[in-house]
């Protein structure tokens, strides 16, 4: 059975350094251009792993680039791995292995078809995030589930700290499935999509904080919108931006703190980054 893997970050990065530690092998890897990209959350380049294990690596401006096909078929592929990869395969792309083409998903599918899973799983207030790794088909996250797990979300929970759950879930999933693909013995599950719901791609202007927010929606925001993220943001007297990365909610002011009033609060700012907005640089 022969693998190939398309992905441009660290979610991607590390399923395939699980393959190598549990013995596996690719056959191919996709990746970025070099000059695409360089903003995404988790962006990671692969021509040092690559060149190490003498896995050949494609650079494409467009997973959709003729290129793609074209090496898939050449090395012979049997199923491709598409992992956190922004960018919709054509069906050509998709049929091109094999077998199929593998994607995974941080959520419980069918439940957040669509972007921004880590933030949205945060600002909805869910008990559970979840990954899904599941055999890509012409929709979006809409194809059969080949495995997936519940993560839990603590009270306390941020964008950072939900990321790096969801990073080892997908090493901890790959490593599940590995064996059953390579003897092509897996079992798929088809999504209800009677039950599906999607959730929108997210902005950095939707980080905006406004005084008319409660403090309850203010420490989610925040802490859904942290790094790796562009981050929560209050716009201070028409004068400044406050991006905020962390901060804690008060039951009263305390004029030692940096703190901001909401509607039935008060929010204690700890770490931010202050943006003059009459500034002519």
């Amino acid at each position: 059975m022969k693998f190939g893997f398309v992905t441009c970050v660290k979610l991607g990065y590390s399923c395939i350094k699980k393959i190598y530690e549990i013995n596996g092998i690719l056959n191919l890897i996709i990746s970025f251009n070099d000059n695409i990209g360089k903003q995404k959350s988790g962006r990671i380049y692969l021509d040092d792993f690559c060149s190490k294990n003498d896995i050949p690596l494609l650079k494409v401006k467009h997973i959709n680039d003729p290129e793609t096909v074209n090496s898939i078929r050449k090395y012979n592929i049997d199923w491709l791995f598409i992992i956190g990869w922004s960018q919709i395969a054509s069906k050509e792309v998709v049929d091109s292995p094999n077998m199929g083409c593998i994607g995974a998903h941080p959520t419980l599918l069918p439940i957040g078809r669509g972007r921004a899973s880590i933030p949205w799983s945060i600002i909805k207030n869910l008990d559970y995030a979840g990954l899904t790794f599941f055999k890509i088909d012409e929709g979006v996250d809409t194809g059969d589930i080949l495995y997936q797990e519940k993560i839990k979300i603590n009270d306390d929970e941020t964008a950072t700290t939900l990321y790096e759950k969801i990073n080892k879930t997908h090493a901890n999933i790959i490593e599940k499935i590995w064996d059953d693909l390579l003897i092509n013995k897996i079992s798929l599950i088809k999504q209800n999509d009677l039950v599906a719901t999607y959730w929108e791609g997210r902005k950095p202007s939707d980080g905006q904080l406004f005084e008319s927010m409660g403090v309850e929606e203010v420490d989610r925001l925040v802490r859904a919108t942290t790094k790796p993220y562009p981050g929560a943001f209050y716009i201070l007297d028409n004068s400044a931006k406050i991006i905020i990365w962390s901060g804690t909610i008060i039951s009263k002011p305390n004029k030692s703190n940096f703190y901001i009033k909401f509607s039935d609060g008060y929010y204690s700012v700890d770490k931010y980054e202050k943006y003059d907005l009459n500034s002519s640089d």
